[in-house]
């Protein structure tokens, strides 16, 4: 996406998708010693703007407390056009010290030698991080991100509409979908938002169906894609069916990842599959708080869920003494509670786990065990605007499951053989 949602962010929520950054220290190409400044660039985590500047103001305090010869400007960044400022920075040779990473952005900044590995600033406790969140950010035996923090989706249920179908059970498979489905028309209802306007990810709509089927996006060898097989049509048919027959609202066409105000947070459907702690809070407000249901991910032919670790990674070109030592200091369990308390996070370190007083969390924590980073790739901000058209083209009609993926497969593997 841009893989950020754009949802109402509050403080109660997990997040699914965030950002952190730093920007640039030195022009020494890494020979910076730790008594350098570190500049951070930092994004809205926290959804109160008072409560995320005073958070990171006191982190900053505290760091230089803890080191007084170091200098650290956290610097508050908008969200938009994040990477396109940040690609110039590096391309000009004055990106930041430290950045915070998502998986899928980690091939094209090393395609450009732009990043450092981070092992030195996680050596003494490598082995606490959850093992996907590391293999996530991770290149040829080397970690490119730090993660300071985990997202996760999942199931999310009105009950009142479920009883009103007479459905005792949530649907938790695609069977139980599609078998709900017309009883659920029955009552006027949809049954499962989704989001496939352009401009929504896919890392929050086709992806994770498309790993519950068994597919992958990317070959084993990331030479071409594996999308266009038979679990990627499988994943397809299966919401074309449902869009066919009414199961899936027409308002997913321009739905962008978003619950209130599209068809699950006005009560036309049952159910949505990639959701997270902000949309729970979103919900709770619009149903009432006895309608809400939080489930385990769906499951198709295997169960699978998106979340992403949301890492700090180092610019090659910056202070890499400094941005270690910034880095150790952000991923300790003190410094991964802290955040995670302040803005709704869970923990990407197996040794901590955030205090939370959310009803859903114990749900979220046990869906990490079948989390889907994504799957990284230099084309794999690329692919979703070749992928996107092309499902809504067979949503619609327009082509079958299988002429739709191909079409795009063939668009994705041209851009793929350039980067070789």
């Amino acid at each position: 996406m841009n893989t950020m949602l754009k949802r109402v962010r509050i403080p109660l929520a997990l997040l699914s998708l965030t950002a952190l950054a730093a920007a640039c220290g030195g022009s020494d190409g890494g020979s910076g010693s730790v008594s350098d400044e570190v500049t951070v660039w930092m994004y809205p985590v926290i959804g109160d703007p008072e409560a995320n500047a005073e958070y990171w103001e006191g982190l900053e305090k505290a760091y230089e407390k803890e080191y007084p010869d170091a200098s650290l400007t956290i610097e508050q960044q908008p969200w938009d056009n994040r990477d396109e400022k940040l690609a110039t920075a590096f391309s000009g040779g004055k990106g930041p010290d430290v950045v915070v990473l998502q998986p899928d952005q980690i091939p094209q900044y090393l395609a450009n030698g732009a990043l450092a590995p981070v092992d030195g600033a996680i050596k003494d406790y490598a082995d606490k991080f959850l093992p996907a969140a590391l293999d996530a950010l991770s290149d040829d035996g080397k970690a490119y991100g730090a993660p300071i923090y985990h997202t996760i989706t999942t199931t999310l249920y009105n009950k009142k509409l479920l009883d009103r179908a007479g459905i005792e059970e949530p649907p938790a498979t695609w069977a139980d979908i599609e078998a709900a489905a017309p009883r659920l028309k029955a009552e006027g209802l949809a049954t499962l938002d989704y989001s496939a306007s352009n401009e929504a990810t896919l890392n929050l709509n086709f992806y994770p169906l498309l790993w519950q089927a068994g597919g992958k996006i990317f070959s084993e060898d990331g030479e071409s894609v594996a999308f266009n097989d038979d679990k990627g049509v499988a994943a397809l048919t299966f919401l074309t069916d449902l869009y066919e027959q009414g199961a899936i609202p027409k308002t997913a066409m321009t739905n962008v990842n978003v619950v209130a105000d599209q068809a699950l947070g006005k009560q036309q459907a049952a159910m949505g599959f990639t959701n997270s702690g902000i949309d729970f809070g979103v919900a709770e407000e619009a149903w009432g708080k006895e309608n809400v249901i939080v489930g385990a991910p769906l499951t198709g032919e295997k169960q699978a869920a998106f979340g992403v670790p949301g890492a700090l990674g180092i610019n090659a070109q910056g202070n890499i003494a400094g941005a270690e030592q910034f880095i150790t200091f952000m991923t300790r369990p003190e410094q991964i509670e802290s955040l995670g308390k302040a803005a709704g996070f869970l923990s990407p370190r197996t040794d901590v786990t955030v205090p939370s007083d959310s009803p859903y969390v114990e749900k979220l924590q046990d869906a990490l065990s079948v989390v889907v980073p994504g799957e990284s790739s230099p084309i794999a901000r690329q692919l979703m605007g070749i992928l996107a058209p092309e499902i809504q083209a067979a949503m619609t009609g327009k082509k079958s499951p299988q002429e739709a993926l191909d079409a795009a497969a063939g668009q994705a593997d041209d851009l793929l053989a350039r980067q070789r």
